[in-house]
């Protein structure tokens, strides 16, 4: 992954030239911002291929970056970088649409290896499907390609995190698909504190995909272990 764009956002002016400096080592090409606002209009004059971002800062926190960029639909990956890190804060940032979490203080290797799961992960959502560009659920048809859903009709738009999990789902049609391996795929498993957010992600898909989202046709709960996707 060596020479991908990075954008630290640290107010900490010594942490971030520390993180700025280590990165740089790796090889990647760093930029640091120290304001939440001015990272906003960086991050959407030109994204980068991740934002290792701080929830304390003046502008505007880092919640409120990430929750306004993904309104946006900017799909740049997220590593909240806070002293804040309670589960409740945890979960809040994973559901917002952020990608990893870490608590500081922090190991700067563990630092530089959560950076580069990130990107391998953002790797495999941007590689090729194994089933094609297309999934079709009875009246429900999701395109890849575009993260549109068209539903009786209608067309709505799924966020990445979203797509991701019905992808890690379809690349193995009727297999069941562990939580683990899930949160592997789609988040790296260390971010997570609980269960339940991924729980909230697959009750927001039925909502949308299946035609009685109480009785799954498609996207089904194996008690105890995963998800099964039956096309």
């Amino acid at each position: 992954m060596s020479g991908e764009k990075l954008l630290v956002v640290e107010d900490e002016v010594h942490l971030a030239e520390v993180i700025a400096d280590n990165l740089e080592l790796e090889g990647y090409s760093v930029d640091v911002v120290g304001d939440g606002l001015e990272a906003l209009d960086r991050i959407r004059a030109a994204p980068p291929a991740l934002v290792l971002l701080d929830v304390m800062l003046p502008g505007m926190d880092g919640f409120g970056v990430c929750a306004t960029l993904r309104a946006e639909k900017v799909d740049v990956p997220i590593l909240f970088l806070t002293a804040r890190s309670d589960a409740d804060d945890r979960i809040r940032g994973l559901e917002l649409g952020g990608d990893d979490y870490l608590g500081k203080p922090f190991e700067l290797r563990e630092l530089m290896l959560r950076v580069a799961a990130i990107l391998k992960r953002a790797q495999w959502a941007r590689s090729k499907t194994t089933f094609g560009d297309r999934l079709v659920l009875g009246e429900a048809s999701v395109d890849f390609k575009t993260y549109a859903a068209s539903v009786g009709g209608k067309v709505y738009q799924l966020s990445t995190k979203e797509i991701l999990i019905l992808r890690a789902l379809a690349e193995h049609p009727g297999d069941v698909i562990s939580r683990a391996e899930i949160l592997e795929r789609v988040w790296g498993y260390e971010a997570f504190p609980t269960e339940r957010t991924i729980d909230n992600f697959i009750v927001r898909l039925r909502r949308l995909l299946e035609p009685d989202p109480q009785n799954p046709r498609y996207i089904h709960t194996v008690r105890g272990t995963g998800y099964r996707l039956t096309p």
